[in-house]
């Protein structure tokens, strides 16, 4: 008879758990994050669209909407300057800075009485002076609404460490 063991010692792989984990773990933040956007409010909904509207309307350089989603005491932070709406309306006009394409990761918006305050994980592909230039930003967006209408009041750009993801 015999007496051999018919079954082999199972070999754990601490890497594959480990790694498993993490894919589990993303997955669950993920379906969170995509809850969370489901469950927004409708002002929220309604700011996360105007901002999506925003961002083509600035790829496509069309000013004229930009001028009316713009307060007049708005204020533009980019990495080169700061400058109230007349220079980025102008700026946009000319083709100084052609914001090609904004790929927005995720948003969140914070409602503040009639503030919004919208933050954006996006990579932005412009062309400045000439040169394409890609860039991971986290954009701050904050819009105030007066009279049943959103204007926006402020525009930051502020670079982050992570790569460009495309």
């Amino acid at each position: 008879m015999n007496t051999t063991c018919m079954y082999k010692p199972l070999k754990i792989n601490m890497k594959a758990i480990i790694l498993g984990l993490s894919f589990f773990s993303m997955s669950i933040l993920s379906a969170f994050a995509q809850t969370t956007l489901a469950n927004s409010s409708p002002a929220e909904q309604e700011i996360i669209d105007l901002s999506k509207q925003k961002w083509q309307w600035m790829a496509d350089k069309n000013v004229d909407k930009l001028t009316a989603l713009f307060d007049e005491k708005s204020m533009f932070v980019h990495m080169g300057g700061t400058w109230g709406k007349s220079r980025e309306v102008e700026i946009i006009k000319t083709g100084f800075i052609w914001y090609k394409q904004a790929k927005v990761y995720s948003t969140t918006v914070n409602m503040i009485g009639n503030t919004a305050i919208l933050l954006s994980d996006m990579d932005l592909v412009a062309v400045v002076g000439g040169n394409e230039v890609v860039n991971a930003f986290m954009a701050t967006e904050v819009y105030v609404k007066e009279n049943g209408k959103w204007t926006m009041g402020q525009l930051s750009f502020s670079k982050l460490m992570r790569p460009v993801k495309n």
